[in-house]
């Protein structure tokens, strides 16, 4: 992919940190390979990508570390 799908911006290839939310989880990964649009920054990710998240979020590899997340509300 040369060009954003949605802009048509210029893709370039990045290492990123994506959040992902899983059920009531949320995970972090870091230095995460993707396709990053320059203009609009929609990211994509490959399938073995994000065939590797799943199995990291359904817990089927123990992570780096944990961290505490606050958590708010707005009236």
């Amino acid at each position: 992919m040369k060009t954003c799908y949605f802009c048509k911006g210029k893709i370039v290839n990045k290492r990123i940190r994506h959040v992902h939310h899983w059920g009531e989880e949320i995970i972090i990964f870091e230095n995460v390979p993707a396709d990053v649009c320059t203009q609009c920054g929609e990211v994509f990710f490959s399938p073995e990508v994000l065939e590797t998240m799943d199995k990291v979020s359904q817990k089927r590899i123990a992570p780096k570390k944990s961290i505490a997340v606050p958590v708010f509300s707005l009236p």
